[in-house]
């Protein structure tokens, strides 16, 4: 019997993890990238593989199975990651309510979550300010990986370990059953996914206008301390991150909470900002992000979303000495109608995989062996 293969469409995260699933599932693969590495959204985040962020039941096992899958990527390759955990802040009685709220209903489904005061904070993490801290919700299962060494190194773990082949710098300019075509240059293979969305916007235009899609423009920050050998201990969040997570809502207190931040902290919501910290293996720290949603987003940065960033980190973390060395935007594809994915069938034997909205890093490997297992 003759095995079966596949042409992947774009390089990214999502391209990457159905790669290997494919591969996995026996087909011979072929990933297509029209750059010569990976330079979008899947290289532009916080590197965070975030299981506390998604609510319980599917989409939470699909997040810890992607993180399974990581670790067994990293573990092979010699990648760098942390196990880190997460810990977010409380500085307000209202935050506190929703994070003692979201501690017991975590506890209830068996999620590995713990309460700390102020003091076990200060003692087991580095540069949480400390001054009107009430206390932190810390959960152990978020992993950090540095997105782009991450994105840069895993093709070398699909073409080592699974035999996949990449194609770089090869524009897909046409597809049909059972063939891509780059120019006139024409590859065949049994079934297709395109996994990219600049390529599926222009190879299945009408399909994508036919969702309920839109893309978020986010800008992040890249900072270095004095101390190279500076360790923060965990990915840290501050309250606003408590108003953006779906597997928060399960807390009462969020309604009044959001209330207050709407009061007094407009322009945060106008923007969609909530400010979050994790740090890589050479000690740098990235910081975010905002949300812009559109069509067509600006492809400028606005300072003064920075300079809202950099303000509220300034109110739970210790940052003065944080030398400012990159800044960036990144834009990923999000489901207005709050589904979590998009799989498409334009034709047969042709799959589109997209619209994770910015939860590719933690979604991505688990949802690739759910399509692949579905085929």
């Amino acid at each position: 019997m003759n095995q079966p293969s596949a042409i992947v469409v774009g390089a990214g995260i999502v391209g990457l993890a159905t790669a290997r699933a494919l591969s996995l599932k026996g087909y011979r693969v072929t990933v297509i990238e029209r750059s010569e590495r990976a330079v979008g959204a899947s290289v532009r985040n916080f590197g965070m593989v975030w299981p506390i962020g998604q609510p319980d039941g599917h989409l939470y096992n699909r997040a810890v199975r992607s993180r399974e899958c990581w670790k067994e990527m990293a573990d092979s390759i010699g990648l760098w990651y942390e196990e880190a955990g997460s810990l977010h802040l409380a500085y307000h009685a209202d935050e506190w309510e929703v994070i003692q709220e979201l501690y017991s209903a975590f506890s209830k489904t068996g999620r590995p979550v713990s309460l700390l005061s102020t003091d076990a904070i200060t003692r087991k993490f580095q540069g949480v300010n400390a001054e009107n801290l009430l206390g932190g919700l810390y959960s152990n299962t978020e992993l950090i990986v540095d997105p782009r060494e991450a994105i840069a190194r895993i093709p070398d773990y699909l073409g080592e370990y699974l035999d996949v082949s990449f194609l770089w710098g090869k524009t897909v300019t046409a597809v049909e059953t059972g063939a891509v075509y780059m120019g006139k240059e024409k590859k065949q293979a049994d079934l297709i996914c395109i996994c990219s969305g600049p390529d599926f916007e222009t190879l299945y235009p009408k399909e994508l206008a036919e969702l309920p899609l839109t893309k978020c423009k986010l800008q992040m920050m890249r900072f270095q301390t004095e101390n190279p050998d500076w360790r923060m201990g965990t990915s840290v969040c501050g309250g606003l991150s408590l108003i953006h997570y779906q597997s928060f809502k399960v807390a009462e207190g969020l309604t009044k909470l959001k209330e207050r931040y709407e009061a007094e902290m407009s322009e945060y919501l106008k923007w969609g900002i909530h400010v979050m910290v994790s740090q890589n293996d050479k000690g740098e720290l990235t910081v975010g992000d905002s949300h812009e949603y559109g069509s067509n987003p600006e492809p400028f940065d606005n300072t003064f979303i920075n300079l809202l960033v950099i303000d509220y980190l300034k109110s739970f973390m210790l940052c003065e000495d944080w030398k400012l060395i990159q800044s960036w935007n990144g834009v990923y594809s999000k489901m207005t109608n709050g589904a979590t994915d998009v799989i498409l069938q334009p034709d047969p034997g042709v799959f589109i995989l997209n619209g994770l909205g910015g939860a590719g890093m933690t979604l991505s490997f688990g949802l690739a062996e759910e399509f692949v297992a579905g085929l």
